[in-house]
């Protein structure tokens, strides 16, 4: 049992947290915990903020069928996702044209370098010898670190290669390792261009792979993504690009901004006014998701478009909707004659369980979404998904949390529950 004391200390500090995160939430996190999170900005939506559209072909001379449409369609949007661009949208256009929009993005010849290659992957030996092909490839992931104990970290490519290819390249990697210092190396293709060739210095025996090299980020990235999204059925020609302005109005995002913020104020004016000391706690709570949020669009650099702010909003009022039940529980308890701690336990313990059932419906439905939408669909996915989990642990846990600490620091009196005191007393 905590004392008043330690109780009143938990409390203040936990205030400090949230200050801070909000702090930090509002300026970014580029210049905190020594620049990890450098590059971990939010992007706006095409919507919101303009970008790149590009109109690709089918190369002269091509006469694809449906379903080759239909692949380098499913192709260019995972190769989309793959680069985080959630928002971006594949359209057809025609009988052999494609119409491709990417948020945020001004670029245009870093983005046709992304999504228009081949990807056509290859690995050499030194005579020239295909050794393995893009389809002995499972998985391309980039990566941080000192893979191969170094003493340096650099990006790298970890790749995954299938049950038929370990063979192969082992017994490839086993006379390079033995071959002279002029030839003990695999090189990559990538579309016939050379993009690393890192040497051999013995047998490789397992599925796992790393391509070392001097990589920036993004290069890393966007070898990994085209590796791993696969090779386009046939060659893609660029007719157009351009970039585009904001659909909604170079004002739309501060506008929207501006309204949540007013929303939300309003929102924690009713708590107050109707619940009182839970209603201040839970408005804290809510403070602490609004942060919390933030942080996990900038570190997931999730596309912000009209569509996920809604998903943010509709979050917060589930956040919200969870207070009311379980506040009208614990007046409920404590309009029965049960004191204020008795009632806050009975209330929380019987109103979770309600809270945690339509959450859970809303996350199943937001995964679906994200696995089925495309563009600004998926966008409103992710945020809701991150929105309600963390509202979830806002309004079960943290309100829980500091109506605790108040209770212990001797918050006792019905009435800063929102009871009357004729209420209580029938």
């Amino acid at each position: 049992m905590k004392t008043k004391g330690q109780n009143t200390v938990a409390f203040i500090l936990a205030i400090v947290i949230i200050a801070g995160l909000l702090y930090v939430s509002a300026f970014g996190v580029g210049d905190y915990f020594g620049g990890v999170f450098t590059e971990g900005t939010i992007r706006q939506g095409l919507d919101l903020a303009g970008g790149t559209r590009i109109v690709y072909a089918a190369e002269e001379g091509a006469n694809p069928g449906d379903s080759e449409l239909d692949s380098v369609e499913n192709v260019l949007r995972t190769r989309l996702d793959a680069l985080g661009y959630t928002e971006g949208t594949v359209t057809r256009a025609g009988n052999n044209q494609f119409v491709v929009e990417i948020p945020g993005e001004s670029n245009t010849d870093e983005a046709v370098e992304s999504l228009g290659s081949t990807a056509k992957l290859e690995f050499r030996n030194a005579d020239g010898e295909v050794v393995l092909e893009g389809g002995d490839i499972v998985k391309a992931e980039y990566a941080y670190g000192d893979p191969t104990n170094a003493g340096t970290s650099s990006y790298y490519i970890s790749l995954k290669l299938s049950d038929e290819a370990v063979d192969k390249f082992s017994e490839a990697t086993g006379k390079a390792a033995a071959a002279g210092t002029d030839k003990n190396y695999i090189a990559i293709y990538l579309d016939e261009t050379e993009i690393s060739k890192p040497s051999v210095s013995e047998k490789l025996t397992t599925s796992d792979v790393v391509i070392t090299g001097n990589y920036t980020k993004d290069e890393a990235k966007n070898q990994a993504a085209l590796i791993s999204s696969g090779k386009l059925a046939f060659a893609l020609d660029v007719e157009q690009t351009e970039i585009v302005t904001a659909t909604l109005g170079s004002n739309a995002l501060s506008r929207s901004l501006w309204a949540g913020l007013i929303g939300i104020i309003l929102v924690m004016l009713f708590m107050i006014i109707f619940y009182r000391l839970p209603g201040l706690m839970a408005s804290l709570a809510l403070m602490l998701y609004m942060a919390l949020t933030g942080l996990a669009l900038n570190i997931f650099k999730v596309n912000l478009s009209l569509a996920g702010i809604a998903g943010v909003v509709l979050a917060i009022g589930m956040a919200v909707d969870a207070n009311v039940v379980i506040f009208e529980r614990i007046k409920d308890e404590i309009k029965k004659g049960k004191t204020v701690g008795s009632s806050i336990k009975a209330g929380f313990h019987n109103a979770t369980s309600a809270v945690f059932d339509s959450n859970i419906t809303t996350i199943i439905a937001s995964i679906v979404l994200y696995i089925f939408g495309t563009g600004s669909v998926k966008g409103f996915a992710v945020t809701l998904l991150i929105g309600v989990i963390l509202s979830f642990v806002s309004a079960v846990f943290v309100t829980r949390f500091f109506i605790d600490r108040l209770v212990g620091m001797g918050a006792t009196k019905p009435v800063l529950y929102g009871v009357k005191e004729e209420a209580e007393n029938k």
